[in-house]
Parts: C-alpha cells; sequence; structure tokens
C-alpha cells in the first residue's frame, strides 16, 4: 500500500488508549481551557484522524508563512496550506490548554494542546496568506472571509486529539478516519485505489467519471469521500448528499468496487491549493490516485476551470507526493453516442449533442417536484433530492 506523507507508517494524534484517554479528560478539568473556532477543531479533527500526517500540531506562524510562500514548512515539509489555531482570546499563555469543541453542545474537551509558541499575527500578514492560499483576498469569497476573520493571535505546538467532535455520531456509518480506511482498503484486498473528493450529491456524470478511472487505471476499487464538516450556505447538507451517494452506489456499481467513507473538516474553497491539501490527506489514507476534475474545490468563478490540475505541474515538486492525480475534463451525457463522455473526447460535438443542466434549473426542477432527465440524474438519486428540496422550500414558505 502507498506510504503516508512524510513518514513510513501513519501518525494519527487521536489517542486511542481509552485508560488514557480518560486520564487526560480528567486532567482537563484542571486546565485552562480555550473555546476554538470550526476551523482549529475542524484541524484537530484531521490531525487526529491521521489525514494530517505528518504533523504533530498546530503550525507556527513562521510555518504558515513558509507554507504559504512556498509550499513547505521552516523544516522542508512538503505542506500545501496552513494548519493554523487562530484566536481571538488574549491572554493565553503557554503550556498545556484544554481546546474545547465550538460544533458540540457543552463545548467538551476536544483536545489538549502544548501551547509551544504564542505569536501575534497582523491583518496584513492574514491578508498576505489568504492572497496565496486564495489567489484573492475578495471578502465575499467564503474562505477569505473566514480564514481573515480568526482572531489575531497564533497558538502552535503539538496536540493529544481526546475526540471526533461531532462526526462519529452524526454520521455513524460514514465517518472514517485514515487509520480505519487503509485498515479497510487492506480487508478488501485492494492494490490499486482511486479516491474521489465530493461535497456535492454525486449525479450521473459524477458517477462515470468514477468508473472511468477506475476502468483506465485498472484499479481495483473507488473510495468516495466526502466532507462532512461546514459548507457556505445554499450547499446541501451532508445527510442528504450520503443518502444520495449510498443510493446511487448501490444501485449502479458493483459489489466490493466502491467504498464510502466520509472525513470531519470545514471546506475551505481554495480551489488548487485545496486539491494539492485533498492529494496528501488521499494519500495518507492509502489511495494511490485522486480524481481531479474541472473547477476542484472552487467556488463562483475565482479559478481557472483546470487550475487545480496544472498546480501539481507548476508548484508540485517532482517526488513530493507518491499520490497521483487522474485528470478529468467536464463529463456530460452525449445524446450522439447515448452515453456519459469527457468533453475534450468528444470533438465532433456542439454544445446541443450534451445534455447540460445548470444547477439553478435543476434546483428549481427539484424544487417543484420534476425529477431531471434520467441521463443527469439517476431516479433514485433525483427522489432523494425532491425530497430534501420540497421540504426545505416548504420551511421557507
Amino acid at each position: 500500500m502507498i506510504k503516508p506523507h512524510g513518514s513510513d507508517t501513519l501518525n494519527p494524534l487521536y489517542v486511542a488508549d481509552d485508560a488514557k484517554r480518560v486520564a487526560l479528560l480528567k486532567e482537563a478539568e484542571s486546565l485552562p481551557s480555550l473555546l476554538l473556532n470550526s476551523a482549529a477543531a475542524a484541524n484537530a479533527v484531521m490531525l487526529g484522524a491521521g489525514y494530517f500526517n505528518p504533523l504533530t500540531g498546530y503550525m507556527t506562524l513562521a510555518d504558515a508563512l513558509s507554507v504559504c510562500d512556498s509550499l513547505k514548512t521552516s523544516s522542508g515539509l512538503f505542506w500545501p496550506v496552513p494548519i493554523l489555531n487562530v484566536t481571538k482570546e488574549s491572554g493565553v499563555k503557554k503550556g498545556k490548554l484544554a481546546l474545547r469543541d465550538p460544533n458540540v453542545e457543552g463545548n467538551p474537551v476536544l483536545a489538549i494542546m502544548d501551547v509551544q509558541g504564542v505569536e501575534p499575527v497582523s491583518a496584513e500578514q492574514l491578508s498576505a496568506m489568504a492572497l496565496q492560499i486564495f489567489g484573492n483576498v475578495d471578502p465575499q469569497h467564503p474562505g477569505v472571509a473566514t480564514f481573515t476573520g480568526l482572531g489575531n493571535t497564533v497558538l502552535s505546538g503539538p496536540i493529544q486529539v481526546l475526540s471526533y467532535s461531532y462526526f462519529e455520531e452524526e454520521f455513524p456509518g460514514t465517518f472514517r478516519t485514515a487509520v480505519e480506511i487503509r485498515d479497510e482498503i487492506a480487508k478488501r484486498g485492494w492494490k490499486k485505489v482511486v479516491a474521489f473528493q465530493t461535497r456535492n450529491p454525486m449525479h450521473r456524470a459524477h458517477e462515470e467519471l468514477c468508473r472511468m478511472a477506475k476502468e483506465r487505471l485498472n484499479a481495483d476499487g473507488i473510495v468516495i469521500h466526502m466532507l462532512l464538516g461546514k459548507l457556505k450556505d445554499g450547499d446541501i447538507p451532508a445527510d442528504v448528499r450520503d443518502a444520495c451517494i449510498r443510493t446511487m452506489v448501490e444501485h449502479y456499481f458493483e459489489p466490493n468496487t466502491v467504498m464510502i467513507t466520509g472525513y470531519g473538516f470545514d471546506m475551505l474553497y481554495a480551489g488548487p491549493r485545496e486539491a494539492v491539501l485533498h492529494a496528501v490527506f488521499r494519500q495518507n489514507m492509502g489511495t494511490d490516485y485522486l480524481i481531479v476534475g474541472r473547477d476542484h474545490a472552487g467556488v463562483g468563478d475565482y479559478y481557472g476551470p483546470f487550475d487545480a490540475q496544472t498546480i501539481f505541474d507548476d508548484k508540485v515538486p517532482e517526488g513530493a507526493l507518491k499520490i497521483q492525480i487522474f485528470r478529468a475534463d467536464n463529463t456530460a451525457f452525449s445524446k450522439k453516442l447515448g452515453r456519459v463522455v469527457m468533453m475534450r473526447e468528444a470533438p465532433d460535438h456542439v454544445p446541443d449533442d450534451f445534455i447540460a443542466l445548470s444547477g439553478t434549473k435543476v434546483r428549481a426542477m427539484l424544487g417543484a417536484g420534476i425529477a431531471p432527465p434520467q441521463e443527469f440524474s439517476r431516479p433514485e438519486v433525483a427522489k432523494v433530492l425532491m425530497e430534501y428540496y420540497q421540504i426545505a422550500d416548504a420551511a421557507k414558505a
């Protein structure tokens, strides 16, 4: 199986030993505590689950600036996006600190941090980093707005993770750590594995893209890996996406060819940089390829359609990652050929030869109880989405 990023073995920061974890939770009661923001909490969950191997905790400001500038930490580790704990709280001291979860009622302890650095970060530094991470500093960009509003103090140091926040309880059949996915891949006997990233329900084109990648790479299986954390307003909730994907896989994929999993992270909408981060943690979970499609991890029109592919040529040094990417174009149903194709592979087609629907039109159809054409969305999946949109529209009325 492919090795993790930056080490020979995976280094999850979750304290798996029950007795040790209980003792640390008891110790946390006597420690000063900090209520995290959602971004820092998501980083803790990803560190705990092994996805951010080989990091041992939150980055220093110097590491963050280095990552933004050169995609390397100060020590030379290849890394695409800073993993930070930035806070608005003043007066945090070095030493042990209980980190509390902002996303669970009662704010239970999520992790214990050994705070080794407490550094001021200026608005100018945050803006400069945002420009490098997101390619812009537009306050309307959801990732920029979140990042620049986190606070003015960077806390750095190793952490011991004591909880996976709400993800285990709310998504018990879907949330999986990098360790668990590696174990499942081995159990299934898969030797070559493809990962598919999604924050959306999977329509017919996504389904066929996964199938194309599996067949062309001669892979044994596909890990559909969905984001379960926070999204921007208007995105479809994780439980609905989960139901759609499970319905699609159950009806249209052969047994033991697809693993449905999810991870506890908030969407960054960082386009190319986030695509590289996606590759890093898919390598950590044991997959050999990541499908990178058009406007991967993008939002609005902030990124070029294939910037998330070309960054692997322009900014990722040879050998920095062991995982490879499968480069995908727009996929759509060809009326000429009677099947889903990558548009670049149908040079004899004109736009009218494809069934292409805008997201706005599809949402309007679903909200009205009208299923999109079967060439666009499987009827079983459309049914799940129609029920969601009708309930959502009724709640707004």
